[in-house]
């Protein structure tokens, strides 16, 4: 019974410091590689693009012109973004998503949740899924 007060601030900061990864400012922050990437493609910089990608994404692909050919075709509006924001970040099943809403030149918007992984050089890009089916082109 007196147990109980003393490990719920205990608790507490230890969520604290495993979420502590997560809510890092600056270069290593899961956001601001994603926004990295972005400002990459927007000035057509692949190499640069191609460097955010995690290791198993650039040997699936194996350059940076292969990866920035499925990216055109597959995901055209991180090709060539309209507005970019970040929303939340978050672990889900095992797994750290950042979720991005993007709101092309045509005025569509689209959510994408953007896997992230950290390895001894940061955080990476370990794939894109869209949170709902991309609109219909009308």
């Amino acid at each position: 019974m007196f147990m109980i007060p003393r490990i719920a601030p205990l608790l507490c900061v230890l969520t604290l410091l495993a979420f502590a990864g997560l809510a890092r400012a600056g270069e290593g922050d899961p956001g601001q590689i994603v926004t990295h990437q972005f400002d990459a493609f927007r000035v057509d910089d692949l190499d640069r693009a191609y460097s955010y990608a995690s290791p198993m994404i650039q040997r699936y692909y194996g350059s940076a012109e292969g990866f920035g050919l499925m990216v055109e075709r597959s995901y055209p509006m991180v090709r060539d973004p309209g507005k970019v924001r970040m929303l939340d970040l978050r672990e889900e099943g095992g797994r750290i998503l950042q979720r991005v809403e993007i709101l092309d030149s045509k005025g569509t918007l689209y959510l994408l949740d953007y896997e992230m992984i950290e390895g001894d050089d940061g955080w990476k890009i370990n794939g894109v899924q869209f949170v709902a089916a991309p609109p219909l082109a009308t």
